[in-house]
């Protein structure tokens, strides 16, 4: 029984230590995703989303960026859930 519980503890730290890993990596891709919507939106000119000049490439990257922030904020739940903090 204790061996169980010491690896239960050992499981839940690796799999928080791994959610912070890749909590790590998706704000870069966030990051780069950002940049990469602001010269976009510079390149055409047009930063309002409600107009149809809007580029349909920065929109699709909002989007993405939209799911990672989601995804995100799912791990650091789930991460939060193992009583380990992120």
């Amino acid at each position: 029984m204790k061996q169980q519980r010491h690896l239960g503890i050992v499981t839940a730290t690796r799999e928080v230590t791994q959610a912070r890993a890749l909590i790590t990596d998706l704000y870069r891709l966030v990051d780069v995703l950002n940049v990469d919507i602001d010269f976009r939106e510079q390149e055409a000119g047009v930063t309002d989303l409600a107009r149809p000049e809007y580029p349909a490439v920065a929109r699709t990257m909002r989007a993405r960026r939209d799911n990672l922030l989601e995804t995100i904020s799912a791990l650091r739940q789930r991460a939060s859930r193992s009583d380990v903090a992120i």
